[in-house]
């Protein structure tokens, strides 16, 4: 008999993940979707590959490709979009919220430096803790391997172009990102005048990620920093961001499964430069506004965990501390050719918390539960206008701070059925604080002012949903039906109209409105949420999903007016589809198509944003077992797509038709 050949030679691949402790078991019990690595690599902006799942919310559909810093937040479900967001963002356990205004700057996480997403939608207590109010985005950092990890170089329409890169060896990850693009103009046709100019952006970003293993406990350092700088779309009108951060992870995971403990620290700092305009009657041209020159802002905490088991129940015990400290300095008041006023506001965040979390997971069932208690404080807070000319003092408030103390909880069920079906419910609470920027930060934009409000108390949130799915057989599928109930929402409640003179804001030109972020009342919603995919052959595949809220605003006492309406930036129906088809081994063409109703620019209800629909279209043919070549098209049909609309009426729009070629490496 002949000999077998002897077997090839095999080439261990070795990943070495960030430290982190085994998950107890219960997120199944909620409404939790993962993004995978085959999702992230299809969008060059996390944000908005994060959109692709139901229910997850960008503010006035905008992307971070387009939108100012102070409007990048994120939320989950349609209950309430605000700029700051109203979702927790995490990587690897730390926050990635500005410390001033709760945003996030997509631009410092790209895509290759990650593994995937978990998105848990409903309130987010338990180990998330403050900010969680309609969920928690869990980012996951890409594992450390030796060599070439992920490549990305594309470059589009309108001299845009982008790199990103990730890599290293086995105890050290490196990611760096760098786009530029001269933009967009966001008002179009006839109405488009002399003050409108593109929505330009550039922005780089690096981290580095170095870990050891010392004797069984799992230690691990992080640094990225970032810098974007963006067009407004007005002339005058452009920000400038920036930022670092760095975090210490130590962890002893259990060898197998639950157990082991886990302890980190975190800093934030960031800074923002942003200027804004006033619009002339007919846009022919603009006039300096407001000139925020700098916005010093750091955030630190630390956050600790120990996990066990007890019988058939794994346990997770734990507490996190955060602080934040900013000040915003603009010059604003412009008079006779130059600026009259100087401010400066601001103050200091503190929310500190302790949680007990468990799971138990025998059987078709699936039982989870967590109780937390938070103490929030805001304190030092100033507000101090000076004549710039002469240095007098023309306002110096010094707001009284302020404290609570907030308990939530939530529980989930999940049983298992047969063929892979399942049955689940869950009753949670959350809350989240108001940020130095709600409560110390006016803004403008064009000819509108937003006040700050140093009284704001804190959001809570209190919901049930009941959910059923399958995840075997040819089709899975799942749906949600929830309620939920938002006391004391912030929201900009318009306050007066233009032209005139108020108190503290100033002078409101005409077409112009004054608001002022308040606690309005409370938004009770309900609503129903489903996705299915599955493969019709080998060679195709299809997904959908579809999110339905209905949302109204009771404002009380505190805003009457807004009772019976809508919140603003909040569409009734939302429905995404795409599909991946492979007609050639080298060759894979995917669409993706996003539908959403209309919904209203403002609080009031009376800017009305069209419903709109976008195509996003990719064909990529591989070349070897890990490079694509690709062309994109986003927008393929050049949908106008509303995103804004000014008192006086005049829409921008999200970006035309845009087409983009790259290669990509993929580990």
């Amino acid at each position: 008999m002949a000999e077998l050949p002897p077997p090839a030679n095999q080439v261990e691949v070795v990943v070495v993940h960030p430290p982190r402790l085994a998950p107890l078991g219960g997120d199944a019990a909620f409404s939790a979707v993962q993004i995978g690595p085959e999702t992230l690599k299809l969008e060059t902006r996390l944000d908005e590959a994060l959109k692709t799942a139901p229910g997850v919310s960008l503010f006035r559909r905008t992307g971070s490709g387009a939108a100012n810093p102070t409007t990048q937040g994120l939320s989950l479900r349609a209950i309430a979009p605000s700029g700051a967001g109203r979702a927790l963002v995490t990587l690897d356990g730390a926050p990635q919220n500005d410390p001033f205004g709760g945003w996030v700057i997509w631009s410092a996480l790209p895509p290759e430096g990650l593994d995937g997403a978990t998105v848990v939608r409903g309130a987010g207590a338990g180990p998330y803790g403050a900010g969680a109010l309609t969920g928690v985005v869990a980012l996951q950092e890409r594992g450390a391997q030796d060599g070439l990890a992920a490549f990305d170089l594309s470059a589009g329409q309108r001299d845009s172009y982008r790199a990103a890169v990730a890599g290293g060896t086995e105890s050290l990850l490196l990611t760096a990102a760098h786009s530029k693009t001269d933009g967009y103009y966001a008002v179009r046709g006839p109405r488009r005048g002399a003050a409108d100019e593109r929505l330009s952006l550039e922005d780089v970003s690096g981290a580095i990620r170095a870990q050891h293993d010392f004797g069984g406990v799992e230690a691990a350092a992080r640094v990225s920093a970032f810098r974007e700088i963006r067009g407004a779309g007005l002339v005058g009108a452009r920000s400038v961001a920036s930022g670092q951060s760095a975090s210490l992870t130590l962890a002893r995971p259990a060898d197998e499964g639950v157990g082991g403990w886990r302890l980190q620290g975190w800093v934030r700092e960031s800074d923002l430069k942003n200027s804004s305009a006033a619009v002339a009657a007919g846009r022919t041209g603009t006039t300096p506004a407001n000139d925020q020159y700098k916005t010093p802002a750091t955030g630190y905490g630390l956050n600790a965990a120990v996990q066990g088991r007890m019988e058939a129940i794994n346990w997770e015990l734990g507490a996190d501390a955060r602080w934040t400290d900013g000040r915003v300095r603009e010059r604003f008041r412009f008079m006779n050719g130059a600026f009259t006023r100087d401010r400066e506001a601001g103050g200091e965040t503190f929310v500190a918390g302790a949680y007990l979390e468990g799971a138990y997971d025998q059987g078709p069932w699936i039982v989870t539960g967590g109780v937390r208690i938070d103490r929030s404080k805001s304190s030092d807070a100033i507000r101090r206008e000076t004549d710039t000319a002469t240095g007098a003092v023309t306002l110096d408030e010094r707001p009284a701070g302020s404290s609570e103390t907030t308990p939530t909880a939530r529980l989930g069920v999940r049983y298992g059925l047969a063929d892979g079906r399942n049955l689940r419910g869950a009753a949670y609470a959350a809350f989240r604080p108001p940020t130095l920027n709600e409560l110390h930060r006016p803004f403008r934009v064009g000819n509108d002012i937003t006040e700050a409000n140093p009284a704001l108390q804190p959001e809570t949130l209190q919901g049930v949903e009941f959910g059923v799915g399958a995840d075997a057989g040819a089709v899975a599928w799942g749906a949600t039906l929830f309620w939920n109930r938002i006391r004391d929402p912030i929201a900009n409640v318009t306050i007066g109209i233009g032209p005139g003179t108020f108190p503290t804001a100033g002078f409101v030109p005409a077409g112009g409105v004054l608001r002022q972020r308040q606690n309005a009342g409370e938004i009770e919603a309900w609503g129903v949420e489903g996705e299915a995919s599955g493969a019709v052959d080998q060679t195709l595949f299809w997904r959908a999903a579809f999110a339905f809220t209905d949302a109204e605003v009771d404002g009380g006492s505190s805003a009457p007016q807004l009772t019976g309406l809508r919140p603003a930036q909040t569409p009734k129906w939302t429905v995404t589809t795409g599909a991946n088809w492979r007609p050639l081994q080298p060759l894979t063409l995917s669409a993706d198509l996003r539908y959403e109703t209309m919904r209203w620019e403002d609080d009031l209800n009376t800017r009305r944003l069209a419903a709109g629909v976008q195509l996003d279209a990719r064909a990529a043919w591989r070349v070897g077992s890990r490079t694509e070549l690709y062309l994109t098209a986003e927008n393929l049909t050049n949908e106008p797509l509303e995103v804004g609309e000014t008192a006086d009426g005049v829409e921008s729009y999200a970006a035309p038709r845009t087409f983009r070629i790259g290669v990509s490496i993929r580990r």
